[in-house]
């Protein structure tokens, strides 16, 4: 890939927001949000140093939207396009896993793919490593070298643009003027910049000490009482699937609107009391640690044997968001110190 070089991030946003529209992040508290960039206003835009509360999936499969009418069928409104700043590795291989279910094998999600076909990926380094990231448990290193249109890399006096797809391609070459060439030195101080954020991603790994397999340490643990030990401080406000960039259940109801009935695609949670309820009330995940239990066996286990990848990319924003304190790195240690002191039981007998 072509580096190029660029002083100030204006310019490159406001060309891109002259195309179409535009998400950027905006710093709120200690978090980031994504928010319509507006290029009129002079209110400063900087790349997030780590990844933002917000998720890519929530431009892509909205929480609530209508996917059917009676009488009279409605056609879905046409999707303009668009683009977001400052997604980060994390964010681009939670892409891949909605990929999977919404756009790949015979079933296919229209609307979906309609969005997906729509966006412009503008990602960017990470800077820093959050508390709650544990993106090196799935080899995460805080850089990507695909799946974007163009990538943005923060250097002490610019940044370094690099196009990773054929739209990110046209559109550098649409827009050369703004653009320069990079010295071998800037080059340098990227490569190292990235070289410290993924040492520090492989010490937070280190520090966990889970030593094997996650799907080993999940599938052996259908028999434990971590689960129930851990979802005694659960209060079921499902924070934990509405922020994570993978989760994608989804139930269908019916509504009446003015003049005809409609039917909407909503965010369902596997959290939810009433999830696995079948008919005549029965439920298998009544406990709530059944239903945590669950929630690791599909993250870790189903969706690895179904699609060949684990569906989760670490990005810790269901640990900041949990109202009740769950930690998933608290758990899946627990779980790990269980499965390597039986073993050990085993040996010893």
């Amino acid at each position: 890939m072509e580096a190029l070089f660029i002083s100030k991030l204006r310019p490159l946003l406001d060309a891109v927001a002259a195309q179409m529209e535009l998400y950027v992040p905006r710093r709120v508290g200690k978090h980031y949000v994504y928010g319509r960039y507006d290029s009129r206003s002079d209110s400063p835009v900087q790349p997030n140093d780590i990844r933002a509360c917000t998720t890519v999936k929530e431009f892509l499969f909205p929480a609530r939207e209508q996917v059917a009418a009676y009488p009279k069928p409605t056609e879905p409104q046409a999707v303009k396009p668009f683009a977001v700043f400052g997604l980060k590795e994390c964010d681009l291989r939670s892409l891949v896993i909605l990929d999977k279910v919404f756009a790949d094998g015979d079933f296919k999600d229209p609307l979906y793919l309609a969005r997906r076909e729509k966006m412009f990926i503008i990602s960017s380094d990470c800077a820093d490593v959050g508390e709650s990231c544990f993106c090196g448990l799935f080899k995460g290193q805080g850089f990507t070298t695909s799946g974007f249109d163009i990538n943005v890399s923060v250097i002490k006096d610019g940044f370094i643009v690099e196009a990773g797809a054929q739209k990110g391609r046209n559109f550098i070459e649409r827009n050369m003027k703004i653009f320069g060439d990079v010295p071998d030195t800037l080059l340098a101080e990227r490569d190292q910049a990235r070289a410290q954020i993924k040492n520090q991603l492989e010490r937070k790994t280190g520090e966990l000490g889970l030593g094997e397999s996650i799907r080993d340490i999940v599938e052996d643990s259908l028999e434990s009482d971590v689960y129930d030990i851990e979802a005694q401080s659960c209060v079921e406000c499902q924070a934990c699937t509405r922020v994570c960039p993978t989760c994608h259940c989804f139930y269908l109801y019916d509504t009446k609107q003015q003049d005809y009935y409609a039917k909407m695609k909503i965010w369902d949670s596997c959290m939810r009391f009433s999830y696995a309820m079948v008919a005549g009330g029965e439920n298998p995940n009544r406990i709530l640690g059944d239903r945590l239990k669950h929630r690791l066996m599909h993250k870790f286990v189903h969706f690895l044997d179904r699609y060949g990848i684990e569906m989760c990319v670490g990005c810790g924003r269901c640990i900041d968001a949990d109202a009740g304190g769950i930690d998933i790195r608290d758990v899946l240690k627990r779980l790990s110190e269980e499965s390597k002191g039986t073993s050990e039981a085993k040996v010893a007998k």
